[in-house]
């Protein structure tokens, strides 16, 4: 409550606003637009914060952070962004301060001790040199789906049978990528209740890309034609578990049972740092 009263009206707005579209239950967003509307709801928090040191601005974030993390803490991206815009500051208080960048590298950061950093020194320009890195921030979010899919001709040959379920922009994007080039079959299960499937199956269509709709329940019928597996996901686990839509679990398993490769399109922005809970917790 003490961090709502000392955040501007304006902003509180904001924050409110947000936290009301990610629980909005009606709503089929994708990871990319969760990442880039938290950023640019930070960007704006930066931009209209009154602050003195890189401290300061860390503390104000942090807050905004676990309002939105305590109100929808099923979303990863969401804490992956304000840990990647709390480096951000790190780095650009490192940068004003005339510090060289070997000492902003992971190793440096690994081996340093604790208070060798003093970031409650004032910097000029910290408030710009932050909201230029994180617009570089946006544009990188904005180019990892066809990063991704530059890389489709590696794994996807001539003629062969690709599954998928559901709908997922970045296999989406490398799909397209891959038939620039190379003619193959898509076979999409439709990942009921939502039927996601449907959406990807005429998105492919209108490609000319050779695309099949099939129910959820004919996937371990027709996994002995498929050459591999390709699926999306919501979010990559610290142990290399996913979390995905309802039928990922089915359709790996399937392809275990057949010797199907797996490929997951993800990219680094949904690789978070927690693991999934046990039952013992």
């Amino acid at each position: 409550f003490r961090n709502r009263l000392t955040m501007p009206l304006q902003d509180d707005d904001l924050v409110d606003k947000f936290i009301s579209y990610l629980k909005l239950k009606t709503r089929v967003h994708g990871t990319y637009d969760i990442a880039k509307r938290t950023v640019e709801l930070l960007r704006t928090f930066v931009s209209t914060s009154k602050f003195s040191n890189a401290e300061d601005l860390m503390v104000k974030v942090r807050s905004v952070g676990k309002r939105i993390i305590l109100a929808q803490s099923n979303e990863s991206v969401v804490g992956n962004m304000i840990r990647r815009v709390l480096k951000i500051i790190r780095e650009e208080h490192a940068g004003c301060c005339g510090e060289p960048e070997e000492l902003k590298t992971q190793p440096s950061m690994l081996l340093s001790t604790e208070g060798e950093e003093d970031l409650s020194k004032p910097v000029p320009n910290l408030k710009g040199s932050v909201i230029e890195s994180m617009n570089e921030l946006l544009d990188e979010l904005e180019g990892s789906a066809s990063q991704i899919a530059a890389q489709a001709l590696e794994h996807i040959h001539a003629n062969e049978v690709i599954m998928t379920f559901g709908y997922s922009k970045t296999v989406e994007a490398f799909l397209k990528g891959a038939a620039r080039k190379r003619k193959f079959h898509v076979i999409i299960a439709e990942s009921a209740p939502s039927y996601q499937g449907q959406k990807l199956a005429v998105s492919l269509s209108a490609e000319n890309i050779e695309t099949t709709l099939i129910t959820d329940s004919a996937v371990f019928a027709m996994m002995s034609r498929v050459n591999k597996v390709i699926i999306g996901t919501h979010t990559i686990l610290a142990d290399g578990g996913l979390k995905a839509l309802n039928g990922a679990h089915a359709i790996s398993l399937a392809a275990a049972h057949h010797s199907v490769p797996v490929i997951v399109c993800a990219a680094q922005f949904k690789m978070a740092p927690e693991f999934p809970c046990s039952y013992d917790q």
